[in-house]
């Protein structure tokens, strides 16, 4: 009698022990890539994908660790065969069971907004809040006081409440419905650093530039540029200015200075006690005014090779410009531009 208890007791530990087993590996090949990465991408899943087509696209976006596993976990699940075709919003942090269930209830569960080329921290924290993509006060104070460290181009960043000035790239996303202020700071800044790469990043180096400067640049260039075919030339006049050591005098800066938009700038305006005022003070203001696009980042970093010092808008009125070397032939750029404004608003 003694024995044959033994021997159940024995089985059933036996049993225990596989059960624990079993459980702890689920939870392994089951556990999320990365707890801490709350980034939300959109994954599109065509019609007809197989268990793993939609493993190898999950895999591409970089919100699982392993097609293998994720397999394994939609079979156990009894997932496979259930998916749906759509675009759906999943995130590193989450584990893969729920990853596909998501897809397996095929419902796009995202809300997606656009920020354009050249807003402001300001901008963006009110455009989200009148979308109701985000509070804005909430927003403002994750940008200025939140914990984004675990990003390295930050610190050679500006010190202060705008440190993420210039670095929310501009772009249309797509987020969990669910996501607060800091998964979308975050997210955007997942997007900044996908676009600036090691090839940019060296080539900021070439320039004996650091990484904040080539923004700083770029962001100058953006608010300052409507024509895609003007930025690079834009960038050369400022890194001429620079050499040459005369003040950038950038209109631009003054506005950002002022912190509201003012068509036309006065002489007073120009004199503004600020150290983003680049008719009073020499080389680059401290940080970003704006968040540049690819475009601008381009440029900063490719500038055209010129001897121009000087740019005025196009007395086209079309949004190019006219560039000069001369001081005398900018004057006359710029009388052609007010005459042709005059003009046009009579």
């Amino acid at each position: 009698m003694k024995k044959s208890v033994k021997k159940v007791i024995a089985i059933l530990i036996a049993i225990l022990l596989i059960l624990i087993a079993l459980s702890a590996s689920l939870l392994i090949i089951n556990k999320p890539k990365d707890r801490t990465d709350n980034t939300f991408v959109v994954v599109k899943i065509k019609e007809g994908s197989s268990t793993d087509d939609i493993a190898k696209e999950l895999h591409k976006k970089g919100v699982i660790s392993s097609i293998s596993k994720y397999k394994l976990v939609s079979k156990i699940w009894r997932y496979d065969g259930k998916y749906k075709a759509g675009s759906f919003s999943v995130s590193p942090s989450m584990r893969s069971s729920d990853i596909a269930q998501t897809i397996v209830k095929g419902v796009s569960s995202t809300k997606n907004f656009t920020i354009p080329e050249g807003y402001t921290l300001e901008q963006t924290a009110e455009k989200l809040g009148k979308e109701g993509i985000v509070d804005k006060d909430k927003f403002l104070d994750v940008a200025r006081h939140g914990d984004f460290s675990k990003f390295s181009f930050l610190k050679g960043s500006q010190s202060g409440d705008n440190h993420l000035e210039g670095y929310l790239f501009p772009d249309t996303y797509a987020v969990d419905l669910d996501a607060d202020e800091t998964q979308i700071i975050t997210t955007m800044l997942n997007q900044y650093d996908k676009v600036f790469t090691k090839k940019y990043r060296k080539r900021a180096k070439e320039l004996n530039l650091t990484e904040n400067e080539i923004v700083i640049i770029a962001s100058l260039i953006e608010r300052e540029s409507q024509y895609d075919g003007d930025r690079a030339k834009i960038a050369s006049v400022i890194y001429n200015r620079i050499k040459a050591n005369m003040p950038l005098q950038i209109d631009a800066t003054i506005q950002y200075a002022l912190g509201k938009p003012k068509e036309n700038l006065s002489i007073a305006d120009t004199k503004i006690d600020s150290p983003y005022n680049t008719y009073t003070n020499q080389g680059l203001p401290p940080g970003p005014i704006c968040s540049p696009g690819k475009a601008s980042i381009k440029a900063a970093l490719y500038p055209e090779d010129t001897d121009y010092l000087y740019y005025v808008v196009s007395e086209k009125l079309d949004g190019t410009h006219n560039f000069s070397k001369d001081y005398d032939k900018f004057l006359k750029d710029k009388e052609a531009y007010s005459k042709a404004l005059t003009e046009k608003n009579k």
